[in-house]
């Protein structure tokens, strides 16, 4: 074969121009341009081995975690919630390769005519005869030269390697898939990647030593005998081993990432044998990375997700052999737990400071009527121990945080009125919400429910109790029980019979008209804020309440009433409701500096000292509620009948009267008759001396207006001690004391005479006129004291600046030795 055939351009990027000097297997050789010279003659090279690599295998691995990467804030096995991100990460060899290399050899056979001379010389001698005539031989040297001309055969083996194929491939993309995804799956293209850099020229092939015409060889010699020297027997071929060259051969040329792989440059009969491409290495972290995959909000929970994924290497080129992209899986990929977590661990306050039960219940948070509560609806809590979750705050994954409560509410400042069982929604970022308890709510117990619902909630959600720890579920919910609970309050004395008294409670006197004085509890409100009242219109009634300096010694004559009144608000408005109020009697000294309980005594008909609180304390007490100086106002009088009538009466009995008649008649006969309203020790105020005083404007038209005007109440009340009393200091004898002194007398001195009496209220309401059960005191519930919070002061001084320490419960002193009967004794002179 020829050198030198030219072979066309290969098609690929770059243009080479390649001069290929060898014949694959299995392949015909080119027809030569030109005839080989005729001394020489090589054989076409031939495959006599080969040399074969690959790495088709990527090695690839990956994982979809938390961002983020070396610090990811959850444990995807476990759960992360929507509006968190992922990064998906491959690990992969960095190209791939397969090539193939063989090795081609071939031989030259040279045929050449070597030529040499030779000086060639022998001695055959002579006869010569001496002179003693005898023949003997003499040298007779010879010398000539000839050539000798030889057509010798030399071969040249050679062999060389080329490229039979060379694939390579670099990275293109990866694809990870999995649910969490906002497509269910992301495409990763390489960063800073750097594709594998190689280059390669068919510079296979040999070319033919140069042959001369003929072979000269160096003179030589050959000397003979006696006869001339042959030389036809020389060998001249080792001089044309000598002159003729060997077959000059190259490899293809083939560099990787500036390796030499192949080496092409000229050697004599063989060539280097080829190494192959280094295997390849694993590429670096930030190659096949990405980042900042947001879970969208729109996924639902779901458990171990599986995970796929596909590594896509792409054919170089220039390649030899030809063939195609290739893609490979990725398999071993983690799963991926969506689960978004919330939490609710709500609170309410529970209204102890106005907490006026008899025996508060515990396990409920009290709410009061006509006041504000607070709940708060907190993002933070405990979740499940995984990776990101525990105790920490979930607002980020939370939608709504709601409430809902089994009674109507208002809002903070009253401009929303929200009906019972309605959800409410309160804004994630905001802790706290303030509602206002109307005050026409049944009292009772409740249960308040809350919820914190997932960004990711689906339609027809199920929760978890206090956090949804549970993968399927998408809210928490928890529930607070609380109790509804109403008031007893206002407590007022508006009126005092004695006529030392008159010109405080009366516009003038002797007149039945009121001057609408009241004297308070103290000087503030239901809810400790400032009434409005001063002093000294303030309870007790002592010397030194008269407003008068003229009356700055007086006190109240026995005998003589003090009407009152105060309020109530819940559900103390039926007929059988009732207000029981338990007195008791202190003696004080005109000084204030002693201070006793003391039992009191009267007398009725043929019984004497009768003592109050006994079983012969028989005296029922009656109240009128509209007389004149109660000052009732007609629309509670009107608002009351209409209650009753719409509210309280059969049908026989309304069919039996009009509407307007029946209030006509409540007015101006029933609201004026003696009510009985118990004895000296024990008041029982009923439905008969009550009004309805609740709100009548502002009233939502989903409320019933009546309900609501139901809602709060005002009990009317009077007492007094009798006109002729006895006072005994507490546990006193009299029998004995009788028996030991020659009998008992209105005058006996047992009787305290001077200082004063105080009468002491202990309030307390019955709902459903239930005696064993007490709802709600006054000044006795464990956990507040009415009396106190409404600005009740537990000392005061008199005119003379003599200091008496009081008693909560303490409304009115009586003079110990006046009575209202010495009002009307005749006066006797002396």
């Amino acid at each position: 074969m020829e050198t030198g055939d030219p072979w066309p351009l290969d098609p690929y990027e770059g243009g080479y121009d390649y001069y290929i000097n060898l014949y694959y297997e299995g392949a015909a050789p080119p027809d030569p341009e030109e005839p080989p010279p005729p001394e020489s003659n090589c054989t076409t090279p031939t495959p006599t081995q080969s040399k074969e690599a690959q790495v088709m295998d990527p090695n690839v691995s990956a994982v979809i975690k938390a961002d983020s990467r070396g610090a990811e804030r959850f444990d995807v096995r476990d759960g992360i919630p929507t509006s968190e991100s992922l990064y998906g990460n491959v690990i992969a060899n960095n190209y791939l390769f397969h090539h193939k290399f063989v090795q081609m050899t071939g031989k030259c056979t040279i045929n050449v005519t070597v030529t040499r001379d030779y000086n060639l010389t022998w001695d055959p001698g002579k006869e010569v005869t001496g002179p003693d005539g005898k023949t003997h031989t003499e040298p007779d040297p010879q010398q000539t030269t000839e050539q000798l001309s030889q057509s010798v055969t030399i071969e040249r083996p050679y062999s060389f390697w080329v490229i039979d194929s060379l694939q390579v491939y670099n990275i293109n993309e990866a694809d990870l898939w999995n649910y969490a995804f906002a497509s269910n799956g992301i495409k990763i293209f390489p960063s800073g990647y750097s594709s594998p850099y190689y280059s390669f020229s068919h510079t296979g092939g040999y070319t033919p030593p140069d042959v001369p015409d003929s072979i000269e060889a160096p003179p030589g010699s050959k000397s003979g005998g006696k006869e001339k020297p042959d030389i036809s027997n020389e060998d001249l071929k080792p001089f044309a081993e000598k002159e003729i060259e060997k077959v000059k051969v190259q490899n293809d040329t083939f560099t990787f990432n500036g390796s030499t792989i192949m080496d092409g440059s000229e050697r004599e009969r063989t060539t280097p044998t080829p190494t192959q491409v280094p295997a390849p290495a694993p590429i670096g972290q930030n190659v096949l990375d990405s980042p900042g995959n947001m879970i969208p909000s729109s996924k639902v929970n779901k458990k171990d997700q599986p995970s796929s994924g596909t590594i896509y290497y792409g054919l170089m080129s220039p390649n030899i052999g030809g063939g195609a992209d290739n893609s490979f899986s990725i398999d071993g990929i983690n799963p991926v737990t969506v689960h978004t977590p919330v939490v609710i661990f709500p609170e309410i306050t529970d209204d102890k400071a106005h907490n006026q039960k008899t025996k508060p219940d515990e396990s409920r948070a009290a709410l009061i009527l006509d006041r504000p509560f607070t709940v708060t609806l907190p993002t933070e809590g405990k979740h499940n121990d995984y990776k990101g979750y525990g105790t920490r705050d979930y607002a980020k994954y939370t939608a709504y945080k709601q409430v809902m409560f089994e009674f109507d509410v208002y809002n903070a400042d009253k401009s929303r009125y929200i009906q019972a069982n309605t959800w409410i929604d309160i804004p994630v970022s905001q802790l706290e919400a303030t509602f206002f308890m109307p005050v026409w709510v049944d009292e009772g117990p409740y249960t308040v429910h809350f919820r914190s619902i997932a960004e990711n909630a689906p339609n027809g959600y199920s929760s978890g109790q206090q956090a949804n720890l549970d993968w399927p579920d998408h809210a928490a919910v928890d529930s607070i029980d609380v109790e509804v609970i109403g008031r007893l309050y206002d407590f007022r004395i508006t009126d005092i019979t004695d006529y030392n008294w008159e010109g405080v409670f009366r516009r003038a006197l002797g007149k039945l008209l009121a001057s609408g004085a009241s004297y308070w509890v103290g000087l503030r409100d239901i809810d400790g804020g400032y009434r409005g009242n001063v002093s000294p219109f303030k309870l007790p009634i002592y010397p030194g309440s008269h407003p008068d300096s003229a009356f700055k010694n007086v006190a109240v004559k026995t005998g003589y009433a003090f009407r009152f009144d105060f309020k109530t608000k819940g559900n103390m408005f039926s007929n059988q409701d009732e207000i029981h109020i338990s007195p008791s009697f202190d003696y004080v000294s005109e000084d204030g500096r002693f201070r006793f309980p003391v039992d009191l005594y009267y007398h009725s008909g043929n019984q004497k000292f009768i003592k109050i609180g006994s079983e012969e304390d028989r005296v029922q007490r009656a109240v009128i509620l509209n007389e004149p100086l109660r000052n009732v106002p007609e629309t509670e009088l009107i608002d009351s009948a209409l209650y009753r009538y719409d509210r309280e009466y059969g049908f026989g009995e309304i069919a039996a009267i009009s509407r307007e008649a029946f209030v006509a008649k409540f007015v101006n006969v029933f609201s004026k008759r003696r009510v009985t309203a118990g004895t000296y020790h024990s008041l029982l105020l009923t439905g008969d001396i009550r009004t309805l005083i609740g709100p009548k404007t502002e009233v939502p038209l989903s409320v019933d207006p009546q309900r609501a005007i139901a809602a709060v109440q005002k009990w009317y009340g009077e007492y007094s001690l009798p006109a002729e009393v006895y006072v005994a200091k507490q546990g006193t004898d009299l029998a004995e004391y009788g028996r030991t002194h020659g009998g008992l007398t209105d005058r006996s001195d047992i009787f305290l005479k001077k200082g004063y009496i105080i009468v002491n209220f202990d309030l307390e309401s019955l709902p459903g006129g239930d005696a064993a059960h007490p709802r709600l005191q006054y000044i006795h519930a464990p956990l507040m004291n009415q009396w106190r919070l409404e600005g009740y002061e537990r000392r005061v001084a008199d005119y003379a600046g003599n200091v008496f320490s009081l008693k909560d419960g303490d409304v009115v002193f009586y003079h110990a030795g006046l009575s209202s009967r010495d009002d009307f004794r005749p006066l006797v002179t002396h």
